[in-house]
């Protein structure tokens, strides 16, 4: 029987360590994860609180090229937080969100005894992904105000009391324009207050992705917030297919940017260890790939764009988030299965040393495809095709 990506296995990594020896299983790691990404130890407590309440913490450190005469080392500690749904999706929507909250207060907790500086949520992290449904109520009910919602509010003050950035990812409510639909994320300051806010730009109709009838492209472009602890940016789920994207937040500066997501192994794993990593490289900063886990059984059947039958479920969302760096390493992926806490200590300055060395940004050549791009889009554009005079095609 053919394999299938919905089958609820650990970990790629769980299963390499479980059947190569020692010695081989360090030369497939550093082929595939790079040289840079070393464990990091991290304290006892923060072990036990998580084998206690049953979700992964992993640590790593990302090596910086070298150290420099000019400049002191910018040293982060980023962190990733994946986890599932902790009621049915039919309980009420207060008994769902007060779940999530707090199991997520339990991981922040840990995050703090990991020195995390700077962490990120999932996609839409407070409430099941139910736009696969196109049904309105109750889902729209788990929508927030940006700046003063309940998830932004609870945040806060945690962000204060641990110093800690947080990415707030949620399903916002516009209420002082019309009152519509936004896939956001809120950036939370570590002195608690909210530095601004980022929408989807990229929405999908594939599958059971049927999130165009809940709400629209977003309309803030491509922001970077310079933080305590860095320049962070927030590509949300879809925008990852899309290189031109992360291009831009590159261009503005950031130095971390966040991808907090919600898909599902059946669609789009073999894709998910690629993309985030291709953009660390390109765009010289760090890449945070974060996706939700756990498998989400609605009340209600519904279709697919795919001409599946009606089913109940998305099908599996695999978790194994990640950091890349912009040398190209990145560490393992939490697991697949579980809620997880993933941190990395990274210095922010490896994102001017690859600059420099691979010469990515001066070779750029954004002049080219600004002039492209603009003919591209006119009504008249014709492609740029040479055909042979003397194909019989």
């Amino acid at each position: 029987m053919a394999a299938c990506l919905d089958e609820k296995f650990e970990s790629l990594e769980s299963i390499l360590a479980e059947h190569l020896p020692a010695d081989v299983l360090a030369k497939v790691n550093l082929s595939l994860r790079g040289p840079g990404s070393i464990d990091l130890e991290l304290p006892a407590k923060a072990k036990e609180t998580a084998k206690k309440n049953n979700f992964d913490l992993q640590g790593y450190e990302i090596k910086v090229g070298q150290k420099e005469q000019s400049r002191p080392s910018r040293l982060v500690r980023i962190g990733a937080i994946q986890n599932a749904i902790q009621k049915p999706t039919t309980a009420s929507v207060q008994e769902q969100r007060d779940a999530i909250h707090e199991r997520i207060d339990q991981m922040l907790a840990v995050a703090h005894e990991c020195q995390v500086n700077v962490v990120c949520m999932q996609e839409a992290w407070t409430m099941p992904f139910a736009f696969c449904t196109r049904e309105k109520y109750p889902w729209v009910e788990f929508a927030e105000t940006a700046y003063d919602g309940p998830t932004t509010k609870f945040l806060a003050e945690r962000a204060k009391k641990y110093n800690m950035v947080i990415v707030n990812p949620i399903l916002e409510r516009d209420e002082e324009h019309g009152d519509v639909l936004w896939n956001t994320a809120v950036i939370i300051s570590n002195h608690g207050n909210v530095i601004g806010i980022t929408r989807k730009n990229h929405i999908p109709r594939v599958g059971d992705f049927n999130e165009s009838t809940y709400y629209m492209e977003g309309n803030t472009g491509h922001k970077v917030f310079e933080t305590d602890f860095g320049r962070i940016a927030v590509n949300i789920c879809y925008g990852r297919h899309h290189p031109q994207n992360w291009l831009m937040y590159g261009v503005n500066g950031a130095e971390i940017v966040f991808n907090p997501s919600a898909t599902v192994g059946a669609l789009s794993e073999p894709l998910w260890s690629i993309e985030a990593r291709n953009a660390a490289i390109a765009n010289s900063y760090f890449a945070v790939g974060i996706n939700r886990v756990g498998t989400e059984t609605f009340p209600n059947d519904f279709t697919s764009g795919d001409g599946k039958p009606a089913h109940k479920s998305f099908g599996h969302f695999y978790g194994s988030s990640y950091i890349a760096a912009p040398d190209g390493s990145r560490t393992p992926g939490l697991s697949r299965v579980r809620d997880g806490l993933l941190v990395a200590e990274c210095d922010l300055n490896l994102c001017r040393q690859m600059k420099d060395k691979w010469g990515f940004r001066m070779t750029q050549r954004l002049d080219l495809y600004a002039d492209s791009f603009a003919r591209a889009i006119h009504p008249d554009y014709k492609m740029d095709i040479i055909k042979d005079p003397n194909s019989k095609q």
